[in-house]
């Protein structure tokens, strides 16, 4: 069984393909993020951001390459690899006839969490909910039921949380709410890939950038070595390349 070293990547991403029939829409991305680092992909629609981040997730299998998380291969350690995953994506994986807590308990169950109430209970604190516990997901706002969402993801402690388009069809209000949440989960140091076509929302929460375009990772920088407006600039560079 592979340890992890502090200094190791957290997750490590080599050679990743997925072609769908004579399509390719990954072309051998390949990146490393450590322990507390915040990725954050954009591209146009068509460009793999999905497919890669549903190929870290497991819910589809690559044509080749690898991914591991803190040493776990997802084909050799699939169990324990699962385990450190934590995803918010287009499906909320929420029961509409549940509450919130019933929500959040029956994951808890899942994962063999040894007190599923009190996790539930210490999520909905800490996303705004708890106060609407009790009540039904169908009544939940589109940003309500995105923060139950997260928390749903969290349920297990994971290492990794996986976001694709986490500010889809939220207010402003509701989306500036995301944000303060994903900064604190950034500074309880967990490694986050967040995907979307916000460049300004992204560049807000990310500590790494990185630009796909035509199933290629065409650009990987930390924030600290551009600005927004040089961002932009690349963005619609490495479109026009693709």
């Amino acid at each position: 069984m592979p340890t992890s070293r502090p200094d190791n990547p957290l997750l490590m991403v080599t050679d990743l393909r997925k072609s769908y029939g004579g399509v390719e829409a990954l072309r051998g991305v390949s990146f490393e993020l450590r322990r507390g680092e915040f990725l954050c992909l954009f591209g146009p629609n068509g460009a793999g951001k999905s497919t890669l981040l549903k190929l870290i997730a497991t819910l589809l299998r690559p044509s080749s390459g690898t991914v591991q998380v803190l040493g776990f291969d997802q084909e050799e350690h699939s169990e324990v690899y699962r385990a450190q995953l934590g995803l918010v994506s287009h499906q909320s994986y929420l029961y509409d006839d549940l509450t919130a807590l019933e929500n959040l308990e029956f994951y808890g169950t899942l994962y063999a969490i040894s007190d599923p109430r009190g996790r539930a209970e210490e999520l909905l604190r800490k996303v705004g909910l708890f106060s609407r516990r009790h009540s039904p997901v169908s009544e939940f706002s589109r940003g309500m039921q995105q923060r139950l969402t997260i928390a749903r993801a969290l349920v297990n402690d994971p290492s990794l949380l996986l976001l694709d388009e986490p500010y889809t069809g939220l207010d402003e209000h509701a989306a500036n709410m995301l944000r303060l949440q994903l900064e604190e989960l950034h500074n309880r140091d967990r490694t986050i890939v967040m995907v979307t076509h916000n460049l300004r929302r992204g560049f807000e929460s990310a500590t790494k950038l990185g630009i796909l375009a035509g199933g290629r990772l065409r650009y990987l920088a930390d924030k600290s070595a551009v600005d927004l407006t040089c961002l932009e600039e690349l963005y619609f560079q490495h479109l026009e390349a693709a």
